[in-house]
């Protein structure tokens, strides 16, 4: 994400792992408990400072 330089979709970061799409929104669910991404537009998720 960080290497994007910009917000991305789960479906973005799925495409660039080649991983599948639900377990990105896991991983993404998990992340935005801990604090470590947010999302400045809606859908798109980027990592905190």
């Amino acid at each position: 994400m960080r290497e994007a330089g910009k917000p991305l979709t789960a479906g973005d970061v799925a495409k660039a792992l080649g991983a599948d799409r639900k377990e990105v929104d896991k991983a993404f669910a998990e992340l935005k408990k801990e604090g470590a991404i947010v999302s400045p537009i809606r859908c798109k998720w980027e990592p905190t400072v």
